[in-house]
C-alpha cells in the first residue's frame, strides 16, 4: 500500500477547550481571591488599628445610679460600654487639651502607647462615699502623711503618705482655691520626665446627683491641674440630662 493511501488522523488542537475552560475558572478564582484578601485585608488592617476605637461620634445615652449622661461614642473605651441603657459604670478617654474622643486627627494619641500621655482616662460610676478627695484631705489623708509638707512646682504642694498607708509609693499634691475646698491629688511620680505614663496621677470629684468620676492623667500635665479639673467637670455636666428629658 502506498504511503498516500494512509490516512492521516485528524488534528489534535495544542490545548483543548476543556482545559481552557479549567484554566480560565482558576485564573478568575485567583483574581476573586486575592481582591478578597485584599479588601479583608485592609478591613483587618483597620481593625487592628482601630483596637475597638470608634470614630463615631453618635450619642450613648446612659443611666449610672440617679444620673443620666450622653456620652459620645468615640469618647466610650470600650465597646462593650457602647450601649444606651442603665450602666453600673463607663469608661472614657479623652485627648487633652481637646477634651474629644477618638478622630483621625486625633488617633496617634489613642493607637500608639508612646503618646497616650496625651490623654486623659475617666471612670464615671456611682458615688458610694459621701466625700470625693478633696473632702477626704482633713478626715482621712491627713492621718496618713508623714514628715513636712515640701513645696512643689505650679503652686502645689507635695505631702509623703507614709510607707504602711498602702498607697505603694504616692505622693499626695495638693493645693489651696479661693472658691472651693483645696485641690487634692495622688501621684507617681517618676523619675525623669520621660519615664512619664498616661496614668501617674489620680484624682476623683463628684458631679451631678451622685456620681463619681475618677480620673487619671499623665504627670507631664501637673501644670495644667487646675484647667483639666475645670475641663473635666464641664465636660461631664455639660453631658447630663435632667430625668424630664429622658422621659420625652
Amino acid at each position: 500500500m502506498s504511503h498516500s493511501a494512509v490516512g492521516h488522523p485528524a488534528e489534535q488542537p495544542l490545548l483543548s477547550t476543556r482545559f481552557l475552560i479549567r484554566v480560565t475558572a482558576t485564573i478568575a478564582v485567583l483574581a476573586l481571591a486575592t481582591v478578597a484578601i485584599s479588601i479583608a485585608g485592609r478591613w483587618f488592617g483597620r481593625h487592628i488599628s482601630l483596637a475597638g476605637n470608634t470614630e463615631s461620634e453618635a450619642a450613648i445615652t446612659l443611666t449610672i445610679g440617679r444620673d443620666t449622661i450622653a456620652l459620645p461614642a468615640n469618647t466610650i473605651r470600650f465597646p462593650s460600654e457602647r450601649h444606651d441603657g442603665p450602666a453600673e459604670r463607663v469608661d472614657l478617654y479623652l485627648a487633652w487639651p481637646q477634651m474629644q474622643g477618638y478622630s483621625k486627627e486625633t488617633r496617634e494619641r489613642f493607637d500608639d502607647i508612646a503618646q497616650s500621655s496625651g490623654l486623659i482616662f475617666l471612670q464615671i460610676t456611682q458615688g458610694t462615699m459621701s466625700r470625693d478627695m478633696s473632702g477626704r484631705l482633713e478626715p482621712i489623708y491627713s492621718h496618713l502623711i508623714e514628715g513636712a509638707a515640701e513645696p512643689f512646682a505650679h503652686g502645689l504642694t507635695l505631702h509623703r503618705l507614709r510607707a504602711d498607708a498602702g498607697y505603694n509609693g504616692e505622693v499626695l499634691l495638693t493645693a489651696p482655691r479661693e472658691n472651693g475646698a483645696a485641690y487634692v491629688v495622688r501621684c507617681i511620680l517618676p523619675g525623669s520626665a520621660d519615664m512619664a505614663t498616661s496614668g501617674d496621677c489620680q484624682r476623683d470629684i463628684k458631679v451631678g446627683k451622685d456620681l463619681s468620676v475618677l480620673y487619671r492623667f499623665s504627670s507631664r500635665h501637673l501644670a495644667d491641674w487646675d484647667h483639666i479639673d475645670a475641663a473635666i467637670r464641664t465636660f461631664v455636666e455639660t453631658r447630663l440630662l435632667s430625668r424630664s428629658a429622658t422621659l420625652r
